[in-house]
């Protein structure tokens, strides 16, 4: 089970994120609303709230790996597939 939250601009949803026990298991942003402080203010409410440590992050999306990173996430192992088991290395994090 994964617990939403959402971002808005008066009626329409910037971003969500998905958290189930202490892992981030989704955050996306809207491409418009990119750069805006939206991705910062659901993470921060996730570690602040909700007691968040980790998280699991696709090798190849860079802007993700940097942005948790800003926010003190380290990488602590490197899987060679994803849950699925297709071939995108899985970095997983912590807090």
């Amino acid at each position: 089970m994964v617990n939403l939250y959402c971002t808005k601009d008066d009626d329409t949803i910037t971003g969500f994120l998905g958290l189930s026990d202490d892992m981030v298991q989704m955050l996306f942003i809207h491409p418009d609303a990119r750069g805006k402080g939206h991705g910062s203010q659901l993470l921060n409410f996730a570690i602040n709230q909700h007691g968040i440590t980790k998280v699991d992050v696709n090798e190849q999306n860079q802007q993700a790996l940097g942005f948790y990173q800003r926010f003190g996430f380290t990488i602590i192992d490197r899987a060679e597939t994803d849950a699925v088991g297709r071939p995108y290395p899985v970095l997983s994090m912590r807090l």
